[in-house]
């Protein structure tokens, strides 16, 4: 079975199965931002294409003030991934795949040079070993004195790397290892 039709297969699978609760999600996460609850935001995709990704709204913007915050529901959706789930629609598009890099903003992925842009080769993806292993990345980031230096100097080279080691190894029982790992998690 190739890669894109376990995708889609699985996407929709899961789809079929959350898509209430995720429909609940979405009308909490309006209610709670006071705004549409699907957040779409520009990412880096595949050779470095752009592409809209969809999550759940997590920050609502404080009453009066043009300051954004985290909700107290959007902790819970981030904790526990759930504001991720609109995700497997960017899937089902084509945009991302169930296994690959964490998409990111413009400023990282596409400024890659040399051998670690070979990471661009590989669909983003919902799940992988490097957000396995950050999976609590932003508390991580919010012990350190310069979260922003921190990231760019130790958190995304690991990640880089880690993703190159994907691309070299990649395989269907692999995916089915991650996956696996993710729902354990």
């Amino acid at each position: 079975m190739s890669k894109r039709i376990f995708d889609i297969t699985l996407a929709l699978l899961l789809l079929s199965i959350i898509w209430i609760p995720l429909l609940f999600a979405w009308v909490l996460a309006s209610l709670d931002t006071r705004s549409n609850g699907l957040f779409c935001q520009l990412r880096i995709g595949r050779y470095g294409r752009p592409f809209t990704i969809y999550k759940l709204k997590t920050m609502r913007k404080i009453d009066g003030q043009n300051i954004q915050t985290v909700s107290g529901l959007g902790r819970f959706f981030r904790k526990s991934k759930i504001d991720e789930l609109p995700q497997l629609i960017n899937i089902i598009k084509g945009d991302m795949a169930v296994v690959g890099p964490r998409p990111d903003l413009p400023g990282y992925y596409d400024l890659l040079v040399g051998e670690a842009r070979q990471v661009l080769q590989l669909k983003p993806g919902l799940t992988s070993e490097a957000s396995l292993k950050y999976f609590n990345e932003a508390q991580l980031l919010a012990q350190q004195k310069n979260p922003k230096q921190y990231n760019d100097e130790v958190i995304f080279p690991d990640k880089v790397k880690m993703n190159l080691d994907y691309l070299q190894n990649q395989s269907f029982r692999l995916d089915l290892t991650i996956i696996f790992k993710t729902f354990l998690r």
